[in-house]
């Protein structure tokens, strides 16, 4: 699948599974709302403290499958690097990612204020490979 195809999909698809590897090799998983931004990354929104976090500041390794909301269907997974980019840098994108994903928000002071008070961070996933290239 080409780049540009799979970014199409996430742009129009914003619930998946990301995967991290943790310490011992296993995949730790978990559900994740994604967005893409205007220079083609996958953006995750989520907690400086959240296991994922840690994991990829340790390994920048991670895969996100994307789906429908009506999960059937077509499908597409991304592999690529992750970069975590935390407050205050990552407030704007904080910002974007909402918009992309859920359009305006009614009070944007009280938006920053809960993304600061909860230590909301960014994974910014920038895609190397994606799929499928095949249907079985």
């Amino acid at each position: 699948m080409e780049l540009d195809e799979a970014r199409t999909f996430l742009r129009e698809n914003t619930h998946g599974v990301v995967a991290t590897y943790r310490r011992d090799g296993s995949t730790q998983m978990s559900p994740v709302l994604v967005a893409v931004d205007d220079g083609g990354r996958v953006m995750i929104s989520t907690r400086e403290t959240a296991f994922k976090v840690a994991h990829l500041r340790r390994d920048p390794r991670v895969s996100v499958l994307v789906v429908p909301d009506s999960w059937f269907g077509a499908w597409v997974q991304v592999d690529g690097t992750a970069t975590i980019i935390s407050l205050p840098d990552a407030m704007d994108l904080l910002v974007d990612l909402y918009r992309h994903a859920m359009g305006e928000h009614p009070n944007w002071d009280e938006y920053r204020g809960a993304m600061t008070k909860d230590q909301r961070c960014i994974i910014a996933i920038t895609i190397e490979r994606a799929g499928p290239d095949r249907r079985g």
